[in-house]
């Protein structure tokens, strides 16, 4: 005789109770960020060898920095776009267009065409006194996915971040929040929600997220994107040399800053700096420190002069021949 089953009925749900304070303070934090979190395309022209010129879209992050309606992002999110677009808090796209840029620190501002009466800019922190340990958050659209959060530490402070030929950005934030693709642009806070970094990128063999990412600190990025603001462009820092080719420097074998010319009226012709002479071979002052850290290129000479900060004095180690001294020069802005 076959046996009746019963119907299974759904089972009783356990009741979980409230949130804990810490993941409360999570949720709060991600419900304050996220509507000020931007999900930017950009169009570009390529380049096609069967059809010519094609149009191509890409995405990125940021984040908005005013309520005028600037969205700072990563230079290399916006960079050569025809036409860009911003989403903000699940809204439809809003156009903008490119205010400024800079390679050399890979951050770049562009600004809404119509911005919303309801922009709410990311509380701004400091980078100068974090700490290794901190919990720090992630935000942003990685691989299209938008308004996504990552929670890490931060791994490492005073990183170095190759961007563009011989400059490096220095005091970059390290963390093992998970950044990928589409993460770029957008903000590192901290557990008060506050803006401490700029994700910029990974360091992966796969481009996927492996526990070490990178950010723009924000004390660097509080300098960097009022220039672009105001006037497009970031200082730069500088002494008034032209350095000789690294590759030239590595294969003559010398450690330091060669230098291949000296511009007239600079604070290096003011210190009595002397480049190499072409005519009879001789090599001139080689810069070796900035403010007594060694300096081996030119990438960690600039980086060094960032440090120092423009209209400071630096204190540069100078190996003429066999004979080295100190010299102070003021650093400038290059870019006026």
């Amino acid at each position: 005789m076959a046996q009746t089953r019963e119907a299974a009925a759904p089972r009783a749900v356990t009741p979980r109770g409230p949130l804990g304070a810490q993941e409360l303070q999570v949720v709060r934090l991600f419900e304050d960020a996220a509507p000020s979190v931007a999900y930017i395309t950009s169009e570009t022209v390529q380049g096609n060898a069967w059809m010519g010129a094609e149009l191509a879209q890409s995405a990125g992050s940021g984040f908005v920095w005013d309520t005028l309606g600037h969205i700072v992002s990563n230079n290399h999110v916006v960079e050569g776009a025809r036409r860009l677009w911003v989403r903000l808090d699940g809204g439809a796209p809003l156009e903008a267009r490119l205010v400024g840029r800079s390679p050399e620190y890979d951050l770049a501002v562009i600004r809404l065409l119509r911005p919303p009466r309801d922009l709410r800019p990311l509380p701004l922190g400091t980078s100068r006194d974090l700490r290794i340990g901190q919990t720090v958050f992630a935000i942003g659209n990685p691989f299209g996915l938008s308004r996504t959060l990552t929670q890490g530490l931060v791994s490492a402070l005073d990183r170095e971040l190759p961007t563009t030929n011989y400059r490096e950005v220095a005091g970059v934030i390290q963390t093992d929040a998970a950044i990928n693709p589409g993460n770029s642009g957008g903000p590192l806070l901290d557990s008060a929600g506050r803006l401490i970094g700029v994700n910029t990128a990974i360091r992966s063999a796969s481009g996927s997220s492996s526990g070490v990412g990178f950010a723009i600190p924000a004390d660097l990025v509080n300098r960097v994107v009022p220039a672009l603001i105001n006037r497009g462009v970031a200082p730069l820092p500088g002494i008034g040399i032209t350095p000789v080719r690294p590759d030239l420097v590595a294969r003559a074998g010398i450690q330091g800053v060669v230098i291949a010319e000296v511009g007239r009226g600079t604070p290096a012709a003011d210190a009595g700096l002397r480049a190499y002479n072409r005519r009879s071979g001789e090599l001139g002052d080689v810069i070796t420190a900035v403010n007594g850290k060694p300096v081996e290129t030119v990438s960690t000479f600039v980086a060094e002069l960032d440090r120092a900060g423009i209209d400071n004095l630096a204190e540069l180690t100078v190996v003429r021949g066999e004979q080295a001294r100190k010299v102070r020069v003021r650093v400038v802005d290059i870019t006026r």
